[in-house]
This record gives C-alpha cells, structure tokens and sequence, in this order.
C-alpha cells in the first residue's frame, strides 16, 4: 500500500508541474530568437555583476526626494525607480515610481504591459480608476485621499486625476523591475510612423479630419528616463 501511495504521489506532483509550467515573463516589450550565436545575445533582463563586485551604490537612488516637473500640458510627471536606476533590482521583480501632480493634473490612461501597481497617495485628492477588460469594459473608480491605497491590476487601463487645488504626489509600488508603460492616446495617435487613418476612422467611428487632427497634436510624455 504504501509503494502505491508514494507512486500516487509522485505522479501529482509530476501533474502538478506540468500544468504550472510556463514561459517566464519577460522583461522587454519582445526578445527576437538569434540561430547565429556570433551576433548580438540579449538576455530576459540585464546581465548579472559579479555579486563579489557589488556596492552599495547598486541598491541606491535619490531621484525620488526631489519633485518631477510637472510644467507640461498633462500637469504631471513620472520620476521611475526601476532597474534602469536601480541596477541592484535586476531580477528582484520590483520597482517604485514617484508621481507628481500640479492641480488638476493628469496621470492619462495607460497601461503596465508586465506589472500590477499599488498606488499610495502621499499628498493631495486624487479620482483614479480602471477599465476591465472586453466586453464589460467596466470602470471601476474612487477618489483617494493622504495614506490612501488603490491596485490597478496588470496590463489593464488606468489613470489618476488631481481633483484638488494643490499639488499631489503619489508612490506607485509596480511588482516589475521593467513594468513598462504605454499611454494609449500616444501609442493610438503618436506613433511612428502614424497607423493608417482608415485604420482609426474605423475604429472610433469619426471622421478622417478629426483623426488627422488627433495625429497632428503633440503628444507630452510625462515620465523621466
């Protein structure tokens, strides 16, 4: 009985492995396969120092003490602290961003393509929100206010509005060390080279003159690299 239960047991578990199993995520927007090992080899992520090499600077960054400029026309600005400045984050699956709002400034809708986010609200009222995904497309909305929390799920639209008269400020805690951003008016009306008029006409069911338009605005990009 007992060889039956330990065979029972280890063809769970082998159950179990296989359907868990997956790719691991990645960690840029696509990763092209090479046959020719001689050009260039990118990895899912950066390269690995020798931990022996390691200093404290690796694990540091102060570009969040200090206020984003939020002088553009969306009134806000993204500081990241992500795997860009913050080497020591590589493959530790985390990142922060510092989010700055002059009053009545927007964070517009975008989405993080490989992260979750937790938003806290530092300073200020914020009215932030999310869009499920087809077909509800349901917004699910609240206004936050100091030492508030609000999660905004992976790879789905959101955005905050500062619905106050002073500057907020917010962190926003991302389970990424890239989670990327795509700001959908930017990506649908600024992208280079522009996607075919007929293709947006179709889609927001407007007139060609209304998306040439759209197409022809500047499109602020409110985050720090």
């Amino acid at each position: 009985m007992g060889a039956y239960t330990l065979a029972y047991i280890v063809l769970l578990a082998m159950a179990f492995y296989v359907a868990s199993a997956s790719d691991p995520s990645p960690l840029q927007d696509f990763c092209v396969a090479v046959n020719d090992t001689n050009d260039t080899v990118f990895v899912n992520g950066k390269f690995c120092r020798d931990p022996k090499l390691a200093t404290p600077n690796d694990f540091f960054f102060s570009g969040l003490r200090l206020p984003g400029n939020t002088s553009n026309k969306l009134g806000s600005m993204v500081t990241p602290a992500n795997v860009a400045q913050i080497p020591g984050l590589n493959t530790l699956g985390v990142s922060l961003a510092r989010v700055d709002y002059a009053p009545y400034g927007l964070n517009p809708p975008h989405i993080h393509p490989r992260a979750t986010e937790i938003l806290t609200v530092l300073e200020g009222t914020l009215y932030v929100g999310f869009v499920t995904s087809n077909p509800e497309n349901r917004l699910i909305s609240k206004v936050l206010y100091k030492g508030d929390v609000f999660v905004f799920p992976q790879g789905l639209i959101h955005f905050q509005l500062n619905v106050g008269t002073t500057n907020a400020v917010a962190i926003a805690s991302l389970g990424s060390q890239n989670p990327g951003v795509i700001t959908i008016a930017n990506a649908v009306f600024g992208s280079k080279p522009a996607i075919s008029a007929d293709v947006l006409t179709k889609a927001f069911q407007v007139e060609k003159n209304v998306v040439n338009y759209l197409q022809s605005q500047f499109w602020t990009d409110n985050h720090t690299y």
